[in-house]
Order: C-alpha cells, then structure tokens, then sequence
C-alpha cells in the first residue's frame, strides 16, 4: 500500500479525528479571532490555536460547510480545541457543538485528485500535501481502492516531514518552531497569540526548530537527547524507517547553531543522526 500512495492512488482512513461544528451569524469572525488563518475565504484552511504566550492549543483545519464551520484536529484534542474555543465564546451569536455525523477520508497519492465520490460533503487540502482529503458522512463508504494503514501512513507523514500535534508539537511549541508558517495569514486582523508570532517574525529566527534526521541502525525513542560534543542541541520527536530510503529516518527539534544539512549528531541513546532538510522526498 506504501507504493499505491506514493505512486498512483490509495486511501487512508482517518475517522479518528475529531470534528466540530461552529455555528451562527458570527461563527466566522468568531473563529477568525481565534485561529492564525484566514477564515474569511471560501475554501478549507489549516491553523494553529495559541494561548495569549504564543504555545499551541492545537492545530486544525477549518471548512466552511453551508451555514457551518467544520474544524477538524487530531484524535484526542478535540475536547480541548472546544475547550479553548468556548473560554472566548463571550457575546458573539455563535454555538460550537460536536459534529459525530461526520468523518475524514483521505485519498494520498498523484491520482488523488482524479477521484470522484458522490458522499463528499466537502473537500480539503490533505494534511501531508500528497494528496486529498474528504469529508464525509458516517459511516464511511470504502472507496474501491488500496487501504493504507495507520502505521503506513506514519511513514508517509514522517517522510513529508509533517509534525503531528501531540508527538512533534505540544502546548510549548511555538508554530514557526515547527515550520507552521502555512498555518500562518501574517495579514489578517488580530487573533489570540498574534504578539508572540509577530515578535517572533521580526526577530527572523527560532533558538530551535523541526528539522529531519537520517539515522543509523538505532531507533532513539521519542524525546531522546541529540547532542554535538559534549553540548545538547536538540531533541528526537518521530521515528520511522522508510521503505524508499532504506533507513531509519526521524523528526525533531534542533538548535539553530546545528542546523545546517550535513550537520552530524549523537544521539544521546547511542549512535548518529544527520540533518538534512525537508522534506526527506520529493512529492510524487
């Protein structure tokens, strides 16, 4: 199924996501002071939630769906993204209200966007930039073609080099930390946060940042120390072996002053790591 999705079509199943519904007169500029995009537009958009210093919340992405906005996080936020929206919900004519009649389907690949389904409620830019992603009504219908697995689809986002809130970025990670600046409108009026990432912006460079790793024949658990002499410059998020690459690859987080490509590290664990761009290849 790694080949299917790399090269012609599969899909993957992500009904673990947890979905929102925003509703109301204001429900747009509402969620358009809470979030770090611009929601003012007719298509789908991916954002961060900050608290007033500048860590995430969480990240989403938000869909206009008739009168509604759909956001939909990942598994096990979505409490606190309803949490956090509600604490702001003051005077503004909106309602925010779980949505379990509906799903996300993902379709990864170069063929993705060739596929037709009649039960689409709406379409969504995907969430490692392979492919599509959909949202649909429960249950979901399977499409007719290769199913990738939940442990697949792990490789699939570590190798686009995609951070994954809860294992790559926590309620201290700063956006730009993690290369969110795709999740950023740098335009659009003020939002919750809007000072830490405007300072952050103007300094023009993170103390850290995510970075990929090429790794040795050692599989560092998550969290494990990356060092350069005796110094520690960072630290191990997400680690996959990839089957193109033939290696153990990883993400995570690395001190400015060593994050030049090439640069070699020690894990703290046992063996090296190399910094190297991403993300590790090239889209389909």
């Amino acid at each position: 199924m790694y080949r299917a999705a790399r090269e012609e079509v599969a899909w993957v199943d992500l009904s673990g996501r947890e979905l929102l519904r925003v509703t109301g007169p204001d429900r747009v500029s509402f969620v358009q002071g809470m979030v770090t995009n611009d929601v003012t537009g007719q298509g789908s958009v991916y954002a961060a939630m900050l608290t007033p210093k500048g860590g995430m919340v969480g990240d989403v992405r938000i869909t206009p769906v008739g009168d509604a906005l759909v956001l939909d996080t990942g598994k096990g936020f979505g409490e606190a993204v309803k949490a956090f929206l509600s604490k702001y919900l003051i005077s503004e004519e909106a309602e925010i209200s779980d949505a379990p009649d509906l799903a996300v389907l993902g379709l990864l690949g170069p063929k993705a966007k060739e596929q037709q389904l009649a039960s689409a409620v709406a379409v969504m830019p995907d969430l490692l930039g392979r492919g599509v992603d959909l949202l649909v009504p429960r249950p979901i219908a399977a499409p007719a073609l290769p199913q990738v697995d939940d442990a697949t689809y792990e490789v699939l986002r570590v190798e686009a080099g995609i951070p994954r809130y809860g294992v790559d970025m926590t309620e201290t990670t700063i956006p730009l930390e993690a290369n969110l600046e795709r999740a950023i409108h740098y335009q659009k009026g003020c939002y919750i946060g809007q000072e830490v990432i405007a300072r952050a912006t103007y300094r023009g460079q993170m103390a850290k940042k995510l970075t990929g790793l090429l790794l040795d024949e050692h599989t560092p658990e998550r969290g494990t120390e990356l060092r350069r002499g005796d110094k520690k410059v960072g630290f191990v998020t997400s680690v996959v072996r990839s089957p193109l690459l033939d290696q153990f690859i990883a993400l995570g987080y690395v001190h400015r002053d060593s994050l030049g490509p090439g640069t070699e590290l020690e894990l703290a664990s046992g063996g090296k790591a190399l910094v190297v761009g991403l993300p590790f290849l090239g889209k389909p």
